[in-house]
């Protein structure tokens, strides 16, 4: 890569195929850096630190959920966009298993406007359950969990159980379904 087409976005861009490669633990200024083709110095005009470059990584990689579950959703209500959205997290989980490792959790300033959009998408869905306010926080914070504890957990290979996992998420895209039903 020449210095001169060197962004922030290139800097993300390496440095998300970097982690796609060798994992999230491998991921370091001087990786990048390496891969890019310039010297590590030259990191620090577009990212701060590691840590920023992990929270811009973060905001990509949650704006690409994003981007899959509102696609996903579009034109569907209801119990068909919940199991559109948790079948879509899901995918990209599964296809891009070091990514969606290395996504940083916490709300940072970086990734607040992409978890917002996913945020959005799910409060979106729950309108047609009748929820809105309080109780649609609620289940978006049970949704997330849902899918994301199963996402890690299927992506890091903790199930050792020999049933078939799709058969397990139907099971829970199925239990959150009837729990966004059931009278509060």
């Amino acid at each position: 890569m020449a210095r001169a087409a060197l962004t922030t976005d290139a800097v993300v861009d390496v440095a998300l195929l970097a982690i796609d490669e060798k994992g999230p633990a491998a991921l370091t200024l001087s990786a990048v850096a390496d891969r890019a083709g310039v010297a590590t110095p030259s990191l620090y005009k577009h990212v701060r630190n590691l840590a920023e470059l992990r929270d811009l990584m973060s905001a990509r990689i949650m704006n690409e959920i994003a981007d899959q579950v509102g696609e996903a959703v579009l034109g569907r209500s209801a119990d068909e966009a919940i199991r559109a959205l948790m079948v879509a997290w899901r995918h990209y989980a599964l296809h891009h298993p070091h990514r969606y490792s290395a996504l940083v959790q916490t709300p940072e300033p970086h990734t607040a406007e992409a978890g917002a959009r996913l945020i959005n998408i799910m409060l979106a869905t729950f309108r047609a359950y009748g929820m809105a306010d309080s109780a649609a926080i609620h289940a978006a914070r049970c949704l997330r969990a849902a899918v994301h504890g199963f996402a890690v957990l299927e992506t890091e290979g903790a199930f050792g159980l020999p049933e078939k996992l799709d058969e397990s998420y139907d099971l829970l895209v199925h239990m959150m379904i009837t729990g966004l039903r059931a009278p509060r």
